[in-house]
């Protein structure tokens, strides 16, 4: 009687009393779906949780007469429903089920009915069209039979994302509505009676109107059509023996030497039975045993805290840290909690962590916020991070991405308002990738002076559900309270209230941008663009916009060519040349619905390109030079210059701007240019100075450093040559060597860069291609999205190059489910060969393999020079056929060498 009685108090409740509710039970979502690599951590979850992922249906309301009452009833028959599992969408849900063509080819997502909000602009400022089979309601039902192994224990129905509102029945019962369940980010948890037999769930859910708080995709993609309505997130039931033990935190506080570490430990005990409960909190890990009496009040949610002060044992002697993958060993622990009452366990749960602290120190002036971990500043160099469009999940792709980050030698990713499955946090915590995340641009989520008290309320709910699922992840560094705006202070202030209550050891700024607010004051940060091509130079010789200084929170240089294969999965053959609308649609919205402004500067530095073929390879070069001369320039300015987020790192569909590899997960020239700028140790050219710089990326000093710096004229007849020996401060940065200025130079010439270790392994190398003719642009007329430039640089020399067919050799070994493949590369000719491009398919002519790991790639070879390259991938990826080693490149004449099992021994 009494849970009856709470929950009709739920019901009736006013929204602002039932947000307590459901936010406090948000990380009550705390035992999230289990994932293969946090097994450890999730082993006490499992026991205590039931997921609710599998026979699932849905429908839309405008075709099923019944209503609730009857359809969370055994006896309905859900004839005529899509089959699902959850999370899922509605539309990913029919995608999957065959009813509509694929709606990441060419144009077919406008044919998708629904699909009529103009093209560029942002769906979700607008209403569903009254005529959108979304503008109905839809059903999501499943049966299920409760766990025998919890019967008589008390059990709760969790939602850890619902786009967005819902009613929820329960066999015949509704137990919420769609006045209270309402907002995308939000978690809940309902009290629930199970039956003994099948039990029924059903949800109506509806879709985000154009002044909520949902999903959006503002213009780095088109929308789906139903704005990402239904169980977009886990649905499972936790299970208690009358006492729940919710949302546990760990707090680290490392001493400036590293010797200790203290923590600070709690968690919310809730008595879900009918009478008062005393019983002991415990937590544990090895090496820490601690324990604290509780009594609660019938329906008492209590926070235990453990101080260090008091619990000596949490003070943990030369304790293993946590750090992100470059500056040490992500280090993971497990902490159990468990209430015991009457000699009974009544829940348990185990808290995987990280002993690490986190700081974000403003610099002065122009000095962009300084992340520190564990007392030692990080350079951020990360890209933002897209779910897929229909925000399907692949636990396989996260982790192949992810790998991607470190393989980049990246460190973070950015999430604006994309609030991830867990499992994202999870293996970002095991690679040790720095997540910064926030809230969204661009529509009701900034629109405060608007807002309805209903939109206040939600969008307070939501941040506690968020902060209970991202406080305990070490991989969270930095949390954005807007995006390309401050909240208004009441918001900022309220915001800053509840992050505090909540006891974040998260670093916060108010937006992305440089914005000041009189809540909080500078930001440290910036976002001043561009979005659009700006040539490589410019971002060293820029001091006012998004130059390398501060810290850049979002920045690119616009369009990301596909290769010719991934084009030809993404355009219809007879949209393939010349560009046209087709195209278009796959880039963005807004001010970034074409790719003119980067067409025009290929046509200006590179020469007009004349097919699809001739525009995806000179489109690599100009991606692979832009983006290594980003994360150049920030990495030498280090730490004037103090983090730059690339935007983007992917996309949410096969898109042609803003990703560093594609949809497709096809690493092309922006990804190895970001690979070669972002090596450990790193030797550049500087574009501004003229100065060659090395880079030590390290927390260790280099020493000894033999640097050679050559400049070659077209026809490779070297006009000037250097060597230097320097030394190299850990995490610093070096200018041995400065280049005159050189008289006779062609107008298109070439620097070649050589750093050797002091036993003469080479360390790195690195090859540019440069004009006498100056790129020139006058910051006075740059927007955002892109800098006006008044001057073009000419590198079309490039195109007479002869052809040249590189001498190709490779070997084979299988390990471990692992294909490694390596390559030997030989220019035998006299000509330089430019932008070498090596890919693996499946079979003759196949697609490429992807995801793969190549140690370089687009490679530029003097004459008679040798490259040893090698490719990695799961053997799984050929799907049966044979490997074939294909080689392309700008002036490279295209070959392909089958890589049967006898390549092994050869």
């Amino acid at each position: 009687m009494a849970r009856r009685t709470a929950l009709k108090r739920y019901l009736l409740a006013p929204l602002a009393a039932v947000i307590l509710i459901s936010t406090f039970s948000a990380a009550q979502a705390a035992a999230p779906a289990p994932t293969d690599a946090a097994a450890a951590h999730r082993e006490a979850a499992l026991r205590q949780t039931q997921k609710l992922d599998k026979n699932w249906a849905i429908q839309s309301s405008c075709k099923v007469q019944a209503k609730g009452p009857e359809i969370s009833t055994a006896a309905f028959k859900a004839t005529g429903w899509i089959p699902t599992s959850v999370p899922s969408t509605v539309f990913a849900a029919q995608v999957t089920a065959g009813i509509f063509k694929d709606p990441f080819f060419g144009m077919n997502l406008r044919q998708i009915p629904g699909v009529t909000y103009p093209i560029g602009t942002v769906f979700a400022r607008r209403d569903m069209d009254p005529d959108s089979p979304y503008a109905c309601s839809w059903w999501y039902r499943t049966e299920f039979t409760a766990s025998a192994a919890q019967k008589g224990r008390h059990a709760n129905l969790h939602f850890n994302g619902i786009t967005y509102r819902a009613n929820i029945w329960m066999n015949g019962k509704q137990i919420a509505d769609k006045d209270h369940i309402v907002g995308t980010y939000r978690h809940y948890e309902l009290p629930v009676e199970l039956k003994t037999g099948t039990n029924v769930l059903a949800v109506e859910v509806t879709a985000t109107a154009g002044n909520e708080l949902g999903y959006n995709w503002v213009d780095w993609n088109p929308s789906p059509p139903d704005k990402n309505m239904g169980l977009w997130r886990e649905v499972f039931l936790s299970y208690n023996g009358g006492v729940a033990v919710r949302n546990p935190q760990i707090n680290s506080h490392v001493a400036d030497d590293l010797s200790t570490a203290s923590l600070e430990v709690s968690a919310e005990v809730r008595n879900d039975s009918d009478a008062p409960v005393e019983g002991t909190l415990r937590a544990s890990m090895p090496g820490v045993n601690i324990e604290q009496k509780v009594t609660l009040a019938k329906g008492e949610n209590k926070l235990v805290t453990f101080d260090p002060q008091q619990f000596k044992q949490l003070v943990i002697q030369h304790p293993k840290l946590w750090w992100p993958a470059q500056m040490g060993l992500p280090t993971l622990h497990n902490m159990k909690f468990e209430f015991v009452a009457g000699g009974k366990v009544t829940d348990e749960s185990t808290l995987r962590f990280g002993i690490r602290e986190v700081k974000g120190v403003l610099g002065d002036n122009d000095k962009g916020r300084l992340i520190s971990i564990n007392g030692r500043r990080i350079l951020i160099r990360g890209g933002g991070w897209a779910p897929d469009m229909m925000l399907r999940f692949s636990r396989a792709r996260l982790e192949s991405e992810l790998h991607y980050v470190l393989d980049m030698h990246l460190n973070a990713i950015r999430l604006e308002g994309k609030m991830e499955n867990p499992e994202l946090y999870d293996v970002a915590d095991e690679y040790g990738v720095l997540v910064m995340a926030g809230w969204c641009c661009c529509d009701w989520w900034e629109q405060w002076e608007k807002w309805k008290p209903e939109n206040f309320d939600v969008a307070y709910a939501s941040l506690r559900s968020q902060m209970y699922e991202l406080r305990q992840h070490p991989s969270v560094f930095l949390w954005l309270n807007g995006s390309d705006n401050p909240p208004i202070a009441e918001v900022e202030s309220k915001y800053l209230a509840i992050e505090k209550e909540m006891n974040i050891q998260i670093p916060t700024m108010s937006s992305a941008t440089a914005k000041v607010t009189e809540v909080t004051g500078r930001t440290g940060g910036k976002m001043s663009g561009p979005y659009d091509y700006v040539p490589p130079d410019y971002w060293m010789q820029d001091k006012i916009l998004g130059g390398s200084f501060s810290f850049n929170t979002e920045t690119s240089a616009g369009a990301a060519p596909l290769t010719m294969k991934s084009l030809k999965k993404t355009i219809p053959a007879d949209h393939l040349w010349p560009i046209d609308e087709v195209w278009n649609y796959h880039a963005g919205g807004g001010e970034f619905k074409d790719i003119h402004r980067f067409t025009n500067a290929m046509t200006q530095r590179y020469g007009a390109a004349n097919s699809a073929e001739e525009f995806a390879t000179k489109g690599q070069a100009m991606a692979y030079e832009n983006e290594r001369a980003m994360y150049e320039g920030y990495s030498r300015n280090k730490y004037s210059s103090t983090g730059v987020i690339q935007w983007m790192l992917n996309n949410a569909w096969p898109g042609i701007i803003w990703h560093l590899y594609d949809y497709y997960l096809t690493p092309a020239g922006g990804y190895f240019g970001t690979k070669k700028a972002c090596e450990p140790v790193h030797v550049a050219y500087s574009y501004d100075d003229n100065s060659i710089a090395v880079i030590n990326s390290t927390y260790e000093p280099v020493k000894g450093l033999k640097v050679t710096a050559r400049v070659l004229n077209f026809d490779l007849s070297e006009k000037f040559s250097k060597t230097a020996t320097v030394d190299v401060d850990a995490d610093g940065v070096a200018k041995p060597i400065t280049l005159p200025n050189i008289d006779g130079l062609s107008t298109t010439y070439f620097v070649r860069l050589d750093a050797e270790d002091a036993q003469g392994k080479p360390v790195s190398n690195n090859f540019y291609w440069l004009s006498t003719k100056a790129d020139t642009f006058d910051a006075s007329k740059s927007t955002f999205f892109d800098s006006e430039i008044t001057g073009w640089g000419d590198l079309t020399q490039l195109n007479s190059l002869e052809k040249v067919k590189p001498e190709v050799h490779a070997t084979v070994e299988h390990k471990d489910g692992k294909v490694v493949v390596r390559v030997g590369l030989q220019n035998a000719s006299t000509s330089l060969a430019f932008m070498t491009h090596l890919a693996i398919a499946k079979g003759k002519g196949g697609d490429d393999i992807a995801p793969i790991l190549w140690s370089d790639n687009y490679v530029s070879m003097l004459p008679k020079e040798k490259r040893e390259l090698t490719a990695t991938f799961d053997a799984k990826e050929l799907d049966g056929k044979t490997p074939v080693l294909e080689v392309d490149g700008w002036n490279i004449t295209p070959g392909a060498v089958p890589l049967s099992a006898a390549a092994a021994s050869k």
